[in-house]
């Protein structure tokens, strides 16, 4: 059964591609609108994936909490997430993840209750997953480790999650750095080929 997500790109507005159990389904023939990113709007490491997205032109959405809520109160309008009727972080979390063609967690050093909550559900759901942990990865790295990922695993629409900005004040920095240098017109194109190769 599908739904309609709130987002923001070049087809907002338009019905989600997404089916809640089960991955992206590519159906447009323009490569810029088949990438989206998503999060669940926390302070931190979501909202540098949302922030990223808005800088590069490219879809953003995700589901969130009643209220909108983060730590540091509702999340700005600006920001285009669906708000769920629960008031439950985990809800949210879950719902990302079922969402997203592949999640990826960003941190510096082990993960914290939210992010190892995340990891548990990608695995559920038998989601491609991706940490990176900057302690060990930095981001010039990180940057070549996630292009492939995102190509080897066609991910249309990704899911960022992490640390919230009280807990770990770089992550922010450093998830913005990381998503602003992926090559993601590389990334469309493939995609593009991939869906045109599907229909031939």
């Amino acid at each position: 059964m599908a739904y309609v997500d709130s987002w923001s790109g070049p087809l907002a507005g338009r019905p989600d591609r997404h089916l809640v159990a089960g991955p992206t389904a590519l159906t447009s023939s323009e490569p810029q609108t088949m990438i989206r990113i998503i999060s669940g709007g926390q302070t931190g490491a979501d909202q540098a994936a949302l922030d990223a997205a808005i800088a590069l032109g490219l879809a953003h959405g995700g589901w969130l909490p009643r209220g909108r809520k983060t730590e540091s109160g509702p999340l700005p309008p600006h920001y285009a997430l669906r708000e769920l009727r629960s008031a439950r972080y985990r809800d949210r979390t879950e719902k990302n993840v079922r969402a997203a063609d592949g999640t990826l967690i960003c941190s510096f050093g082990p993960l914290g209750r939210g992010s190892a909550l995340t990891e548990a559900l990608a695995i559920r759901h038998d989601r491609p997953l991706l940490p990176i942990d900057f302690d060990h990865t930095p981001v010039a790295r990180a940057v070549v480790v996630v292009e492939r990922w995102l190509h080897a695993h066609r991910i249309a629409t990704l899911n960022v999650a992490g640390p919230r900005a009280s807990s770990e004040p770089r992550i922010h920095a450093a998830v913005f750095a990381l998503l602003t240098a992926v090559d993601w017109s590389s990334l469309a194109a493939a995609l593009h080929k991939h869906l045109l190769e599907e229909q031939a």
